[in-house]
């Protein structure tokens, strides 16, 4: 039976009812790679009593919003309105998981455009050079593999296959959250929950220095560096730690980034940390991006920092400062229903537990800078890069690099 949950902390004058669906992209099987991202998009084309036009108009009528998005670990479909219209608007989540019409005519237009997306994705030096990143760090586990799958997968993907996936997606287990009490009356059809296969396999961490490297000739001017690794799941406890490091690291003007590569140098376009919740091993990397004048040098700023990480732990002001930009970004996360909701109903799929803002904050006092020590030598002492650049000059600080890690 489906799983509900609800939040009913500040009285709004609207509702949000979400469903996650245990399995995303990572139960995308070898040669479809992108077939749930096209099954996740064609289920809100049309459903009982609906067609594309119809659903749409509907919705639209009421003012409500209805979204969808695949992430590596599951799939999300939302309904939101004004709380008057709620009860007329609920009862289409049943139907677009349970009844939807899965045309192929819609199937074709979806098709389509996630060719047309994943065209226009490569256009981005950025994301170019991401794919490569992490392709090095996850070798054929399902987190190499963009969300929205591969073209030349996509292409081969027909409508029988999706399907067939439909079938998949009706076993897997399924989580409803909302603000909305009222719903607990609504009558919608119990979604049958099973008990769903692990199907992430356990990820090595020992690659050999010949494969933690890789690079994308580009004739632009803009040279793109990314350097990490994959690190722990959301269910570890050394994510906190490493999310006190992503905030010593990004967090504000501040952080360790913006003050060496912008305050100190202005020789970046874009820096930051890309650190996720998975429930597998996700991933944390810098990226920053500067002109082919400054690539070299940005690099060896970028490696001192990063050998400064391994060998220092960080000083108390250093740590106090991170420990409350981190508290304060959970504070900014709860402002927004929509994220609360997300983040709640994600959890409870990863079999998290609940924790009081308390009991949090509690738990980001306990961590030393000698934990995050010894999590920055236990996943970075040999990190992957990925380059997006000029041949030569990625050339160069693949040597440097080497040289270095």
């Amino acid at each position: 039976m489906l799983e509900r949950y609800f939040l009913n902390n500040k009285k709004r004058n609207f509702s949000t009812a979400l469903i996650w669906i245990k399995g995303g992209s990572d139960v995308d099987s070898v040669g479809k790679k992108g077939i749930n991202k096209i099954l996740s998009s064609l289920l809100t084309r049309g459903c009982e009593g609906f067609n594309n036009f119809t659903l749409s108009e509907y919705i639209a009528s009421y003012g409500a919003e209805l979204n969808q998005e695949v992430f590596e670990d599951g799939i999300s479909i939302s309904i939101k309105s004004l709380n008057e219209h709620f009860s007329k608007l609920f009862p289409l989540l049943d139907l677009i998981i349970n009844k939807p019409t899965l045309l192929e005519i819609e199937f074709q237009k979806v098709k389509k455009s996630s060719i047309d997306f994943l065209k226009k994705d490569k256009e981005n030096p950025f994301n170019i050079c991401f794919e490569k990143w992490r392709r090095i760090v996850y070798s054929n586990h399902p987190y190499a593999f963009n969300t929205n799958g591969n073209a030349n997968d996509v292409s081969k993907i027909t409508y029988e296959d999706v399907l067939l996936e439909f079938k998949n997606f009706k076993s897997r287990d399924k989580y409803l959250i909302s603000n909305n009490l009222e719903i607990n009356g609504v009558n919608i059809e119990k979604l049958e929950k099973k008990p769903s296969e692990e199907k992430l396999r356990n990820i090595n961490h020992d690659f050999s220095p010949n494969n933690r490297f890789d690079f994308n000739n580009n004739n632009s001017n803009q040279t793109v560096i990314m350097v990490g690794n994959q690190t722990c799941s959301r269910r570890s406890s050394e994510y906190l730690p490493l999310k006190i490091l992503e905030s010593y690291l990004s967090y504000g003007m501040s952080a360790a980034l913006f003050k060496l590569f912008r305050e100190k140098n202005g020789i970046t376009y874009d820096l930051g940390v890309y650190y996720p919740v998975r429930s597998g091993n996700a991933p944390f990397l810098v990226y920053l991006s500067v002109s082919n004048k400054k690539a070299l040098f940005a690099f060896e700023l970028l490696s001192t920092l990063w050998k400064d990480l391994l060998l220092n732990p960080l000083i108390d002001t250093e740590i106090l400062l991170a420990k409350e930009k981190l508290k304060g970004s959970f504070l900014l996360g709860n402002q927004s229903l929509d994220e609360i909701l997300q983040r709640k109903i994600q959890l409870v799929s990863y079999d998290i537990p609940s924790i009081s803002e308390h009991d949090l904050n509690s738990k980001i006092d306990e961590i030393s800078s000698l934990d995050i020590l010894k999590l920055t030598n236990k996943y970075f002492s040999k990190p992957f890069l990925s380059i997006s650049g000029n041949k030569d000059i990625c050339l160069e600080i693949s040597k440097r690099w080497k040289q270095n890690f």
